[in-house]
């Protein structure tokens, strides 16, 4: 792959999309049992206030998303539905049956609090391949979870896959001249991405402090931001916490 561009170089899409993970909406009702808070009333404020797509994880071990919370969240609302999924059989079975706008293959450990890094799409390329093809024949557009990497951007393009997601987690913990590189490595890998004819998300560790040099990388089209906006609803609700990241979105484009 060649040298990443400078910034800025590639075309600049359109408005930054934002897509809500509503999973912890999930975990709270799980919490207690029950069916409250209903995570499709959370996809519904969403779509109210302007949220541009939900993003929902089906864990292995289901401890937020529930199986038949997907297709709830499907019919409640319009707005194009992105699952989270590892790759297994069991997963790709349900994706295929609830045909999603979008699956973004991300890693998954039973003992992970939340998603601790990017996918290796180059150490999995054989397991993630035939996966990648049955999703994408059945009009389902994939995308990888990825560390910003030109290794891992690389394994991206030769699986074919029209996105990627870059975990921004490493940048969320960092500080003085290390967040400089993470922002600069991000910037780098969404050049490159877009240059290469791939989509470039990014998300994980996103709040209002720090989302803003994200959003102004020009070829960034979507950033998924989830419970750092759960969190925030706690104190203001969803409807607030939504359009507040909306507004610090625009204002960095």
């Amino acid at each position: 792959m060649s040298t990443p561009p400078p910034p800025g170089s590639s075309a600049r899409v359109g408005r930054l999309r934002l897509g809500v993970n509503i999973d912890h909406v999930a975990t709270i009702r799980n919490a207690r049992g029950g069916d409250h808070p209903d995570p499709v009333r959370a996809a519904q404020i969403v779509a109210e206030v302007g949220g541009d797509g939900i993003t929902a994880h089906l864990r292995e071990d289901r401890r937020h998303i529930r199986d038949d919370d997907l297709r709830r969240i499907q019919d409640a609302t319009d707005l194009p539905l992105n699952l989270e999924m590892a790759a297994t059989e069991e997963m790709l079975a349900i994706a295929l049956a609830h045909n999603p706008h979008a699956a973004c293959i991300v890693p998954e450990k039973r003992e992970e609090r939340t998603t601790e890094g990017g996918l290796d799409a180059a150490g999995l390329h054989n397991q993630l391949a035939p996966i990648v093809t049955r999703l994408a024949d059945a009009g389902i557009r994939v995308s990888l979870f990825i560390e910003p990497s030109e290794r891992q951007l690389d394994a991206a393009l030769r699986l074919g896959v029209p996105v990627v997601e870059f975990h921004t987690g490493e940048y969320a913990h960092a500080a003085g001249e290390e967040l400089s590189r993470e922002l600069k490595r991000i910037a780098n890998m969404a050049a490159l991405a877009a240059k290469n004819g791939i989509e470039p998300h990014a998300g994980h560790g996103l709040t209002y402090e720090n989302v803003q040099p994200i959003a102004a990388i020009p070829q960034l089209a979507e950033l998924n931001i989830g419970h750092y906006l759960v969190g925030e609803a706690v104190f203001v609700g969803l409807k607030q916490a939504v359009r507040q990241m909306r507004e610090l979105m625009d204002e960095a484009r």
